[in-house]
């Protein structure tokens, strides 16, 4: 136990220190915290069958941006083996003297276990917004939109080898958004010139693939260091000054995060977990505007 918490302390220091050198990271389009597809809790209560969570993260992104997401969700388990989720979720983005506020997507899903070691996930992520926020009549870049704007279906498989715990899944946009942002669009001594343009953005899909393991520290504490890999397909494409469809070179590739989950039993009924993430490798282009090089989350749970 002792080597455990020794292997966990240091993965956390090493995340923090690589958060703080590398300054980019974290590309997740929403599916890295669906519910069935994060690390569980062993002693989850299977009696109380609804399950109510809000939470609250903070992130650092790129361009001085600072990220402050919200959350609310509700998980159902049908039987046991199946069980369904509904998440709706907002964004506050601001930096370089610009804020914008708004909501973002539902997730909609469902969880089939197949046996005590196999879970199938099927869902969908619905936008709230279309991609293309405004400010003063203008078009605001894709990092300071409060969602991407896609339709996604979101579908995965979890594996459980003894307490080992591997996720893989796919989220794939089914629409596109209506984004019109254009760099050159604003004055040269604009911060916004420095931004990627992305009018008629067209993003591709990812690819994660997780591994956690939980150590139990005592009946109501649980530690969960893990690794997050998140592949993006192909590179993405955008609108030039032409007309032209151009493809957005170096935003294909992996990123691969580190995160650690501290999960805290208040009850047999409440629960709280602190978790937090940062990139060890990063993707050499992130025009969707979804790079954090830390983020914490805090999140409330009660069962029912």
């Amino acid at each position: 136990m002792k080597n455990q918490l020794f292997y966990s302390f240091c993965f956390l220091l090493l995340a923090m220190n690589l958060s703080l050198l590398k300054a980019q990271g974290c590309s997740d389009a929403g599916f890295c915290t669906v519910n069935s597809l994060k690390p569980h809790n062993a002693n989850d209560s299977v009696s109380l069958k609804n399950q109510l969570k809000i939470g609250f993260s903070v992130g650092q992104a790129d361009h001085n941006i600072s990220a402050y997401s919200q959350y609310l969700e509700y998980n159902r388990q049908i039987n046991s083996k199946l069980g369904v989720s509904a998440k709706a979720t907002s964004i506050l983005q601001t930096g370089n003297e610009v804020s914008a506020f708004g909501l973002s997507d539902i997730y909609l899903n469902s969880n089939y276990r197949l046996d005590k070691n196999i879970m199938f996930t099927l869902g969908t992520k619905i936008p709230l917004t279309n991609g293309n926020t405004l400010k003063n009549g203008n078009a605001l870049p894709m990092d300071y939109q409060s969602s991407l704007g896609t339709f996604d279906l979101i579908i995965g498989i979890g594996y459980q080898i003894k307490k080992l715990q591997l996720v893989a899944a796919l989220q794939q946009p089914l629409t596109q958004n209506k984004n019109q942002f254009v760099a050159e669009s604003y004055p040269a001594n604009s911060v916004f010139r420095n931004f990627q343009t992305t009018k008629d953005f067209k993003r591709s899909g990812d690819i994660l693939l997780r591994a956690s393991y939980p150590i139990r520290i005592s009946n109501n504490f649980q530690l969960t260091p893990g690794l997050l890999n998140i592949y993006h397909l192909s590179n993405d494409k955008f609108t030039n000054l032409n007309g032209s469809q151009q493809q957005i070179e170096g935003s294909e590739g992996l990123t691969i995060n580190g995160n650690l989950f501290l999960d805290y039993k208040l009850n047999e009924s409440n629960a709280l977990q602190l978790s937090i993430g940062a990139p060890f490798l990063i993707r050499d282009i992130r025009p969707d505007g979804l790079t954090r090089s830390f983020i914490a989350n805090l999140e409330y749970s009660f069962r029912f």
